[in-house]
């Protein structure tokens, strides 16, 4: 794990319709649900402006915690003056002090291994705008690497 900070970033993607959670895999079917319809759709190709190939999945606007509802947006980075197509949404990222936890493995076993050592770490989570880039590391699902930002009080 290491400490790190990330300045202010806008992305354009897609927003999971109300919100998530945990309880019963419900955020399984739910993210993997927006994640088809990103592909499927072929949003990325939609996106303007974008900053890299990297596709960012959030977790934001928590009940509480974990255990608690939350939103689910899957986005590219893009210039702050981009506009925004028709049937896609913006979301503001703020400046925040994240831990990096980088997932390994198989997908998308590795992702939800991560995020269970996270749950169960020591981590002072804020409970902020947590997010998981996935980059050309993330091509191969049988030797995948995602970096996973928790966001962190201070």
């Amino acid at each position: 794990m290491e400490r790190t900070r990330k300045t202010h970033f806008k992305l354009v993607g897609l927003k999971l319709q109300g919100k998530t959670t945990n309880e019963n895999n419900r955020s399984n079917k739910d993210c993997g649900n927006l994640w088809q319809k990103f592909e499927r759709d072929k949003i990325f190709e939609l996106i303007p402006n974008k900053l890299s190939n990297e596709i960012y999945a959030v977790y934001f606007d928590y009940e509480k915690d974990e255990t608690k509802p939350f939103s689910y947006f899957i986005g590219c980075k893009v210039d702050e003056s981009a506009d925004i197509p028709e049937n896609l949404e913006s979301l503001d990222i703020p400046s925040q002090n994240y831990m990096k936890v980088t997932a390994k493995g198989v997908m998308t076993h590795c992702i939800t291994e991560a995020w269970e050592k996270i749950w169960n770490s020591e981590i002072e989570r804020k409970f902020g705008f947590d997010f998981e880039v996935y980059d050309e590391r993330s091509d191969d699902w049988n030797n995948a690497e995602v970096d996973i930002y928790v966001s962190v009080s201070g």
